[in-house]
């Protein structure tokens, strides 16, 4: 028994060879599977290799037509049939666009517009077109025409009947008094009380304005002015860029009308200083121009109340009109940053200087401007006005400013070592000086 013992411990000790074939071939599996699974993570690092591209974005240029995308809702694939697209663009209205793809042998042509169907629905979104160069690593950007992808609905080409426009899409085209009408009720329904007050002192301020413009013609039809003065005036409103002015006044207060520069409705704006003022307040240079701040005191000395008012609003509109220039210059747009315009203040400047895409003052508008700032300066310094304090804020140097008064028409004295404005009547312009020819 004991022998038998030893035999079976010497033969678990010892494997037989078959055992040992199945062990060798069970680590070349193993080590194969290893070689596998380490080239599939070789191969997935080398998918995952990032690359360095360049974006480029391309605004859109009017005169050449952006990319049309379309897509096709029926299931008709252009790319396994030869066809022909064509686009069409209304001749009254430019930015009606109009694509017709027409395969080949085919009596059906895929037409969508970008002005009705489905391109009338809120649009959410920008979309723009990719395109990868993987030569030189740019990813170019450019803008889709119209912003809008194209619905491409089948027609039959034989049987189409003239399109007729939608009539939702002809109700959208307004014209400016329907707009007008249309915002003025949304207004009424919808908008705050004060948009609502703001919205109808526009409003009669607009009417006040239209009816005072026909009584002054009226006015002047009937009066038989003098035609030489008369005819002069119109060339120079034409031909100078400056506020409104008659040439025939007798005094400076009459030379630039001031209710012609600051309109009746708009004085219930202008009353901020004023307020300050009778608060007991302060008006202080990071809020206001040194121009308002260093004449501040003399509304403590006028007694009249309604003069008081007056020189106040004098001071808010210069303040706006400075600020309004900031805003729209390279220099002083910290300075307005927190400055708020009112509303029918900020339309009218707009609209009088008309600001465009680059927000930035055209050179004619800045120098419009100034006049107009120039002009209310006299008006608060009974016209002897010093020229430090605002070419300070219009940020130009007294010798820079002193051809704007001249082209006023004003004059200058010296009074104490000061450089002083004046305004002359009747009013005189310098006549443009052409260098000669030699």
């Amino acid at each position: 028994m004991a022998k038998r013992k030893e035999n079976k411990n010497i033969e678990d000790q010892n494997p037989s060879k078959a055992d040992v074939v199945e062990e060798e071939s069970k680590r070349v599996d193993d080590d194969t599977q290893n070689q596998e699974i380490d080239h599939e993570a070789k191969s997935n690092k080398k998918n995952k290799e990032n690359h360095t591209v360049t974006m480029e974005t391309i605004a859109e240029n009017p005169n050449n037509i952006s990319p049309i995308v379309g897509y096709f809702p029926s299931g008709y694939d252009p790319l396994s049939n030869k066809s022909v697209t064509k686009l069409y663009r209304n001749v009254k209205r430019n930015n009606r666009l109009q694509l017709v793809v027409s395969p080949n042998g085919s009596q059906v042509d895929f037409v969508g517009t970008n002005y009705s169907g489905e391109a009338t629905s809120a649009q959410l979104c920008t979309y723009s077109l990719g395109v990868l160069d993987k030569e030189t690593q740019t990813l170019k950007i450019v803008p889709i025409a119209a912003n809008k992808i194209i619905r491409l609905e089948p027609r039959v080409r034989e049987s189409e009947v003239p399109e007729t426009e939608d009539p939702e899409t002809v109700k959208q085209e307004l014209t400016a008094e329907e707009r007008y009408d249309k915002m003025k009720i949304l207004t009424q329904m919808y908008s705050s009380k004060k948009s609502i007050l703001q919205a109808s002192k526009l409003d009669s301020l607009r009417q006040q304005e239209d009816t005072g413009n026909q009584e002054e013609f009226d006015k002047n039809i009937a009066g038989a002015i003098n035609k030489e003065a008369l005819e002069v005036a119109v060339t120079t409103d034409n031909a100078r860029n400056i506020p409104p002015h008659d040439l025939a006044a007798t005094t400076p207060q009459l030379a630039y009308p001031l209710d012609r520069i600051i309109f009746s409705g708009e004085w219930n704006y202008l009353l901020d200083v004023f307020e300050l003022m009778k608060a007991g307040a302060d008006v202080t240079p990071d809020l206001y121009p040194s121009f308002v701040c260093n004449r501040s005191y003399k509304l403590e000395h006028i007694q009249d109340e309604n003069e008081k008012k007056r020189l106040a609003g004098i001071f808010s509109f210069i303040t706006h009109l400075v600020k309004f220039k900031d805003k729209h210059s390279m220099d002083g747009v910290s300075s307005s940053k927190h400055h708020k315009t009112p509303v029918i203040l900020f339309q009218k400047f707009s609209s009088m200087f008309a600001i465009t895409n680059s927000k930035r003052l055209p050179d004619e508008k800045r120098d419009l401007l100034i006049s107009y700032v120039l002009v209310l300066t006299l008006f608060a310094d009974d016209f002897r006005s010093d020229l430090s304090d605002i070419a300070k804020d219009l940020r130009m140097s007294t010798v820079t400013l002193r051809p704007y008064y001249e082209y006023l028409g004003c004059k200058f004295v010296r009074e104490k070592n000061v450089l002083l404005a004046t305004l002359p009547v009747p009013l005189e312009f310098p006549t443009l000086r052409r260098k000669r020819r030699r």
